[in-house]
């Protein structure tokens, strides 16, 4: 499932090419995603201009002039495509691979000169929905998410209290997008050995200093992946054809019984699996 890092990167470079942009028209091939595709869809953003491309946790919101916004989640397996058969310069940069079968395009946004945004999802789980931009402090997917975790969005203190409160484990907790948003189990594992803190430690147990190194820790993985373009463990590429670069500096992700990376640390990587999913760490220097 793509994660904060890798919807980010789709988020930019949709901004790239769809902003100030109007959607002409749209197909919609299979209306049955995780949800159904709302039965308004066409109605209300056909002939609308694109202002904005944010993103809330794992959510992209398309703003549109008429002040409606598409909430759109990737869900496991979905992905936007770029393609464009019209501009003989724009084919330098654009990105659409038969690698993906056409079968798995559900959606797709037309725009002038024959320029298309296609929504490809093997799996269905992704979703498209519609609300309004005064009502989305209390949109049923967005109103209880936690704070974003890069910049200054997440404070220290706020840490200190959420952690103090719960006896879960602090990896389920990073996990969680109530508590934080948008951190999925790769990135959950990075930040850990990072703090040197191990994924079943109960969350109110830890210290202030291990506190302190899992602030700095989530910033710092997180600005230091969206860099590298996301982690392509799968499929996962930007939609001009892109292949994150992350996964090449993996410290215990997926690196079970390797020793680990950090210096003057003597120890293995495990892997434990807990509710179906795998967390790795360093049997020394994560406590």
């Amino acid at each position: 499932m793509p994660e904060l890092p890798e919807v980010e990167v789709t988020r930019r470079t949709l901004l790239k090419f769809i902003k100030n942009k109007v959607i002409k028209n749209i197909k919609i091939n299979n209306p049955n995603l995780r949800f159904k595709v709302p039965a308004d869809f066409k109605k209300i953003i056909i002939g609308q201009k694109i202002v904005n491309v944010l993103r809330r946790s794992k959510y992209i919101l398309i703003y549109l002039e008429n002040n409606y916004v598409i909430i759109s989640h990737l869900g496991m397996s979905g992905k936007f495509l770029i393609k464009n058969n019209y501009d003989k310069d724009f084919l330098k940069t654009s990105y659409y691979s038969n690698e993906f079968s056409s079968k798995h395009n559900h959606l797709e946004f037309l725009f002038s000169n024959n320029f298309r945004v296609i929504y490809n999802d093997p799996r269905r789980f992704g979703f498209f929905a519609l609300d309004i931009v005064s009502k989305l402090d209390i949109n049923k997917f967005l109103r209880k998410l936690g704070p974003e975790p890069l910049g200054r969005n997440l404070k220290k203190d706020y840490l200190i209290l959420k952690t103090k409160i719960t006896q879960r484990t602090i990896k389920t907790l990073l996990m969680d997008q109530h508590f934080i948003s948008g951190i999925g189990n790769i990135y959950a594992n990075e930040i850990l050995f990072m703090a040197k803190i191990k994924p079943n430690k109960i969350s109110s147990r830890l210290n202030l200093v291990e506190i302190t190194r899992l602030h700095l820790s989530i910033n710092k993985v997180l600005i230091r992946a969206l860099k590298l373009g996301g982690s392509s463990i799968k499929d996962f590429k930007s939609l001009v054809g892109q292949k994150g670069r992350f996964q090449n500096e993996f410290k215990v992700y997926d690196r079970e019984d390797l020793k680990c990376l950090r210096a003057r640390c003597s120890g293995l990587i495990v892997r434990v699996v807990s509710q179906g999913r795998a967390s790795f760490f360093c049997n020394e220097c994560q406590n």
